[in-house]
């Protein structure tokens, strides 16, 4: 009881109580957290604001704002589009980019484009949606837009954003040359042709 009593006893003016608690359970081990974006690489990402329309309410409802991404796989080349909410990280948007899907300008704002989904992964069954997606600017919607037709042409033909647009200087070069020495020969091939049959029998 005495040493109880002297643990409850009131401290001296000037010394610092500093508690210490051990843990219950210590955590030995990170938890990996798995985004199933590991083999994919992020071909656009831009911050914006999503939406899909209620066709039971009729009318639109925000979905949530975050970074959307265009992300292809690095075996098969395919382009999906994913977005996620800020700070939870919760997927608001999942869907293959086919080629049948066009990007419609919202009515009343020129930096947001509306578009249909076939099959949007969001979630559990996949569900066809109507979605729309707002930017900060105009310039920023156009562009988002550029990047969203070239990832359908990039699933059409199974190659990377590289693929597309990286091309030999050289190689370009010599084939400027080639047809810059085949244009005389093709003017006098003309010019021959063009000749008379009085002219061939003169000569």
């Amino acid at each position: 009881m005495a040493d109880a009593s002297a643990a409850l006893a009131p401290k001296p003016e000037g010394e610092e109580i500093d508690p210490h608690f051990e843990p219950v359970i210590k955590l030995t081990e990170q938890v990996e957290v798995k985004t199933y974006e590991e083999d994919e690489d992020i071909l656009y990402k831009m911050r914006a604001k999503l939406f899909r329309f209620d066709n039971g309410l009729n009318q639109w409802k925000e979905r949530g704002t975050g970074d959307v991404k265009l992300l292809q796989h690095k075996e098969t080349k395919k382009v999906r589009l994913v977005m996620r909410r800020d700070k939870t990280l919760k997927v608001c948007a999942n869907h293959h980019i086919s080629a049948e899907m066009r990007l419609q300008p919202n009515i009343g704002s020129d930096r947001s484009w509306v578009w249909k989904v076939a099959a949007d992964y969001t979630e559990d069954p996949p569900t066809a949606e109507t979605l729309a997606i707002r930017f900060g600017s105009p310039e920023i919607a156009n562009e988002f837009k550029r990047q969203f037709e070239l990832t359908q042409k990039i699933n059409i033909g199974g190659a990377s954003v590289e693929e597309k647009h990286t091309e030999d200087p050289a190689a370009e070069e010599s084939e400027e040359e080639a047809e810059k020495e085949e244009e005389p020969e093709k003017k006098e091939e003309v010019e021959k042709k063009e000749e008379t049959p009085e002219e061939k029998k003169e000569e």
